[in-house]
């Protein structure tokens, strides 16, 4: 191909993206002028993909973790003929724009995480490796390669400055994720300045750290160089890459090399002077060279030709292993398979009962082994979540043995149980990753006053609508011993407050059970699933009503004897056993109280009104909710007439039993607080 068509089409991606970002006097320019030889030599020879079928099977994943850049991403989809317009990108960042100002996964065909935040989407491409790794293990077989993709991102000096990038990036090495390739666009400057001033680390030494393949591109516009480093990436089978390109933020600009072309949109009298000098006319804006478009337009006919041939393999695959192919294809469709949930125990009344993370991980055990989607771990906390399922392997790069040196458990890219180590951050960032490569059901797992640290991803999970399960233990006060460092109170409000989120926090096993097939279902957005440390009462619900009301978010567990109540008392979570029990003494003394187990305020508050108030009659202003956390939010639940039993303060250090009892969150208690608010 001549230089000059390479040039051109480097070019028009370049000046697509400054006057995107021109007109609509918004956005960053200095990534695109830099990083764009490199995004052309990928996407141009070596990126498997079609853009008329974005979401075939095997195609490779690429992520723009530098988010801000999105006008590169944008020029990019246009040329190669993704479902995306020139009229579209023209709306660049405005209201209903199918171009928004940092690239959103489900907007726009081809977009295959959401980004901008720093360090999320390389975290991302992380689990993404590991989705490929896995399946690849799982499902290929002796002259049958179905799975066989890699995926690469283009990163900045922000992203590898975030710590969740750090923690991926070390798990990543230490997996050996070799499908994995990251190219650095190292152009010395930061939002604010240059990196001499926060970030003089080698890098690739911290990579080659990590025990990743590192490699150095002296000048980002060396076409060759960059395509015979990526090459090198490929053939490194057992390491992930990082290419370090040396490039100039804003390049060509007046403001090469500044912060200042970072962030916003170069000027009028810049943008000319831009173009001017890399050789492109002033006008008309928006420029598209024939030759440049057919160029970039031959990735449909690629892309046709390398889905077609993959379709071959597949149907070969699917005549010699047909069980397979239809659990691999369900996987990816996101369909549960029949009899999936048919194996999860029903818990026996019990007065003494069973802690819900116990019982957790038994609801986990039994649908794992039906649903080959589900795959995931803890931050180093198994023996305390319950999370880790026996018999299904440990994802691995190879080893026989266990940690003990048992050999009950293969080592193996086909293992579904994931160790993610101390790193909450990125065990979250990975499972959306999982998540949005498709063919996993991911889920994690830690204590519950750690879910701070897993905000970001469980976020823009919620804002993806990804399907990802997230399990927090020891989820209040009872925690005890370990005192208030370990003791949420305030979490449960804030994940409440995220969008698109569901929160579960089951009463009982039997509740947690129907958390987890309602987690399951739940394809098109994320649940957290809240569970206890200490052992709760399992209901008897020939007493009282079936934990199946849980899909509803709220349901009545008790009802008052002889017509509507006076009072009613609502549980959540560990304290559902609690307002149970209050229930009942009250009952005896001739209290009309209805009790009332909410595990969900987003299942709750998702039914019809009509149902709403059936549960939570309007005319009943009496109502107390008890629950070992802040009182925040539980207003629009109780009303003003109403009180809460919950913590604002932190915990302490004493067995969790003693912490509870001084706290208040005892039956005696609560038909204390109950009895008082019937006088009011």
């Amino acid at each position: 191909m001549a230089a000059d068509l390479d040039q051109t089409c480097i070019n028009t991606v370049r000046f697509l993206s400054v006057d995107m970002i021109q007109k609509a006097n918004s956005g960053h320019p200095g990534l695109p002028l830099g990083a764009a030889p490199m995004a052309y030599v990928l996407w141009t020879k070596f990126l498997k993909h079609h853009p008329a079928n974005p979401h075939w099977v095997d195609r490779d994943r690429f992520v723009l973790s530098a988010g801000h850049g999105s006008a590169l991403l944008y020029s990019l989809l246009y040329l190669t003929g993704y479902d995306l317009s020139l009229d579209d990108i023209k709306q660049f960042r405005q209201w209903g724009s199918k171009a928004p100002g940092h690239p959103e996964r489900g907007h726009v065909p081809g977009v295959e995480t959401t980004t901008g935040p720093l360090g999320q989407g390389m975290s991302n491409a992380v689990g993404m490796a590991i989705a490929e790794a896995q399946l690849a293990a799982r499902y290929n077989r002796d002259g049958h390669r179905v799975i066989d993709h890699y995926t690469y991102a283009i990163v900045s000096d922000g992203d590898l400055m975030e710590g969740v990038a750090s923690e991926a990036a070390s798990l990543a090495g230490h997996l050996q994720l070799g499908k994995l390739i990251c190219l650095y666009d190292d152009n010395y400057v930061t939002l604010s300045a240059g990196t001499d001033i926060t970030f003089t680390e080698d890098r690739g030494a911290r990579f080659k750290a990590y025990g990743w393949h590192v490699q150095t591109v002296a000048d980002g516009n060396d076409l060759g160089a960059i395509e015979q480093a990526i090459k090198r990436a490929q053939r490194r089978k057992g390491q992930p890459s990082l290419v370090l390109v040396r490039t100039h933020i804003g390049y060509g600009s007046p403001l090469q090399d500044s912060f200042k072309s970072h962030g916003s949109p170069l000027g009028v009298d810049n943008t000319a002077a831009t173009k001017k000098a890399l050789g492109w006319p002033e006008q008309p804006a928006f420029l598209v060279p024939d030759e440049a478009l057919a160029h970039f337009r031959e990735a449909d006919a690629k892309g046709k030709g390398a889905e077609a041939g993959w379709k071959r393999r597949w149907n070969k695959y699917a005549k010699t292993f047909p069980e397979l192919a239809a659990e691999l294809q369900m996987s990816f469709d996101g369909r549960l398979p029949a009899g999936w949930d048919a194996g999860i125990p029903v818990f026996p009344a019990d007065a003494k009962g069973i802690a819900t993370r116990v019982a957790g991980g038994k609801v986990l055990s039994a649908i794992a082994a039906r649903l080959p989607a589900v795959s995931g771990g803890s931050a180093d906390l198994d023996p305390s979540t319950h999370t880790a399922v026996k018999g299904l392997g440990v994802f691995s790069p190879g080893k026989e043995v266990d940690e003990q040196g048992s050999a009950d458990e293969v080592w193996s890219y086909a293992g579904r149980n994931l160790h993610f180590g101390v790193r909450e951050h990125a065990m979250g960032a990975i499972a959306n990753g999982m998540a949005a490569h498709g063919g996993c059901i991911p889920y994690t797992a830690t204590f519950m006053v750690f879910s701070d640290y897993m905000r970001p991803p469980m976020r823009l999970a919620a804002l993806m609508g990804l399907h990802v399960i997230n399990v927090f233990t020891h989820d209040s006060i009872a925690v005890g011993e370990d005192g208030p460092t370990h003791e949420p109170v305030e979490q449960l409000a804030g994940l409440r407050s995220v969008p698109n989120l569901d929160v579960i926090r089951p009463g009982d096993a039997n509740e947690t059970a129907v958390a987890w097939k309602v987690a399951i279902e739940s394809s098109h957005r994320p649940t957290v699933i809240v569970l206890s440390r200490q052992n709760v009462p399992t209901l008897d619900r020939n007493k009282f009503a079936s934990a199946e009301g849980l899909r509803r978010g709220a349901y009545v567990l008790l009802d008052a004897p002889g017509g509507a109540p006076d009072l009613i008392l609502i549980g959540t979570g560990a304290e559902t056993g609690l307002v149970a029990q209050a229930a009942e003494r009250l009952q005896a003394d001739g209290v009309k109280v209805r009790a009332v187990s909410m595990p969900s305020w987003e299942l709750f508050a998702a039914q019809d009104q009509a149902y709403r108030e059936s549960v939570l009659p309007p005319a009943v202003h009496r109502r107390l909710a008890v629950e070992a956390g802040v009182a925040q939010g539980w207003s629009r639940w109780v009303g003003d007439a109403g009180a809460t039993l919950t913590i604002d303060r932190y915990g302490a250090s004493a067995p969790g039993g003693t912490v509870l009892a001084k706290y208040g969150f005892t039956v005696d208690n609560v038909v204390a607080q109950a009895e008082e608010l019937l006088r009011r």
